[in-house]
This record gives C-alpha cells, sequence and structure tokens, in this order.
C-alpha cells in the first residue's frame, strides 16, 4: 500500500516563519545574555562588599535574585533551543507538522508558538 504524501507548508510559507523565528531567536539571545550577566554580575557586586559590614537579608536576598535569574536563564536556553529546532525543521521541510496527527499546525498557532510541534487537538489530549 503506497503511503500519501505528507501534506507540508509552501517554501513561501516556511521563509515567514524563517524570519519570524530569527527575529524571535535575536531578542531570546540577548534576553539570555542579560540573565546570565546579571546572575555572574551578582557575585561581582559580592566581593566588593567584602570589607563592609554584611546583613544577612541582604545575602540572602543577593543568592534569591541570583537562584532566580540562573533559573530564567536556563529557560531562555530551553526555549533558544527550541527555535533553533524549529529552524532545522524549515530546513528538511517538516515545519509545522503536527508530530501526533501528521496534519498542519494552524498558522495562527505557529504565528503565536512558532516552536510548537503538536496541535491543538494533539496537545489538549496529551
Amino acid at each position: 500500500m503506497m503511503e500519501e504524501p505528507r501534506k507540508r507548508y509552501s517554501d513561501e510559507d516556511l521563509e515567514e516563519f524563517r524570519a519570524l523565528i530569527l527575529e524571535k531567536l535575536e531578542k531570546a539571545n540577548k534576553e539570555y545574555e542579560l540573565l546570565v550577566d546579571s546572575a555572574v554580575g551578582d557575585e561581582d557586586t559580592d566581593a566588593g562588599i567584602g570589607a563592609q559590614k554584611h546583613n544577612i537579608f541582604e545575602d540572602s536576598t543577593t543568592a534569591a535574585q541570583r537562584a532566580e535569574a540562573e533559573r530564567l536563564a536556563e529557560r531562555q536556553r530551553q526555549f533558544i533551543q527550541k527555535l533553533q529546532a524549529a529552524l532545522v525543521r524549515i530546513d528538511n521541510k517538516t515545519y509545522g507538522i503536527c508530530r501526533v496527527t501528521g496534519e498542519l499546525i494552524p498558522k495562527d498557532r505557529l504565528r503565536a508558538v512558532p516552536h510548537a510541534t503538536l496541535s491543538i487537538e494533539a496537545k489538549s489530549k496529551k
């Protein structure tokens, strides 16, 4: 039995999504750098305070802020990886195809979540 060819987005559509993803990737990389700088930057300012009297509450706040910046940076790094994976799917011409149903994910969903690999229906069944 012959398998029916998979539906896919046109090359023109894929280029539209590539531009959208590249734009989001540029912003995401800048945000990631800021988060990493803020996590590392807090450590640098701690060293200069060394001679001053330490307040235990300030120390715990700084540690909590650093931990939060690290958590957000990790989340941003994962987002960047998902966007990069979406670019690979564009190159492979498999972008926008639901992993579960094999159907095209609606353009509106991909514009909102360009790294999506599941249609709303498939995601809600999960």
